[in-house]
């Protein structure tokens, strides 16, 4: 599978990386990386918009954006898979976990440690909403529960999860190749709970689960919210997270309309995670 890099040169970097990052997300880019002055965006070959992009950096410009060039480069799937590696440093989140890859050699670490081998997958820890999920989970009782993990990435929360004693997990994640990472790195950390289903909303097994996972973009949240209400059991609890703190409130409204409260709100860098349960 082929990706293509598009590096963006932003004059106003601080001001506007996380905004471009959030409109390049509802265009399908996967991965990012942050090297002021330049966002690189990872995309799938096949799922690449020339139209699509030109639209948006024009749109970017005419609400201030200072976009100085943009220029894209075809990776072959070998390539990029050096590059992400090269790229990919450990994620520590406070003094209770940290997030590595099997390369890295590092001291000893008196918290949790997850190994994630980095492929295409989103879901490393390094992106603001992974960190304030994994934050948030680390807070929560998640012994003995049934979980699910709504675009689940390289299944590092699923992973979490496990560790911090969820009886089952249920992993969801709509490439196959994702799917396919989800149980490569559980592996790697001797997960035996974790089931990972290729697809999307339709793929959620019938069954009550206590907690839930969605770690995706505004639209696709607001769009599969019946699907989460229908999946939780009484009490069950919802964590959402992948959208801008000027978005919450909207997430929070249609929450509300299927019967969940809100419970608590967190932020990191303009990013969002919301914690409802529902009545």
């Amino acid at each position: 599978m082929n990706y293509y890099e598009l590096q963006i040169h932003i004059g106003n970097f601080d001001t506007w990386h996380d905004i471009c990052v959030a409109y390049l997300a509802e265009l399908d880019y996967e991965s990012f990386v942050e090297e002021s002055p330049v966002l690189k965006a990872y995309i799938q070959e096949l799922q690449f918009d020339g139209q699509a992009l030109q639209n948006l950096m024009k749109q970017m410009q005419e609400m201030g954006a200072d976009i100085q060039t943009f220029d894209l480069a075809l990776l072959p799937q070998q390539n990029w898979n050096a590059t992400w590696e090269a790229q990919f440093e450990p994620v520590f989140i406070g003094e209770q976990l940290r997030i590595v890859a099997p390369f890295h050699a590092l001291p000893a670490f008196s918290g949790m440690e997850i190994v994630i081998l980095p492929k295409m997958s989103f879901g490393t820890g390094h992106h603001q909403t992974t960190h304030l999920i994994c934050q948030h989970m680390l807070s929560m009782d998640l012994k003995g529960k049934n979980v699910l993990d709504m675009g689940a990435g390289t299944g590092v929360l699923a992973i979490l999860a496990e560790k911090l004693g969820a009886e089952h997990i249920c992993a969801v994640e709509i490439e196959a190749w994702s799917a396919e990472n989800i149980l490569e790195n559980a592996a790697l950390n001797k997960s035996q709970k974790i089931t990972a289903i290729h697809g999307g909303a339709e793929s959620i097994p019938k069954q009550n689960f206590e907690v839930i996972l969605a770690n995706i973009n505004k639209n696709v949240l607001l769009e599969q919210l019946p699907n989460y209400s229908q999946a939780l059991g009484p009490d069950g609890l919802l964590v959402l997270s992948g959208f801008f703190v000027t978005d919450a409130p909207d997430l929070v409204a249609a929450s509300a309309a299927l019967g969940f409260e809100q419970i608590k709100t967190a932020e990191l860098e303009n990013w969002a995670v919301v914690l409802l349960k529902k009545l």
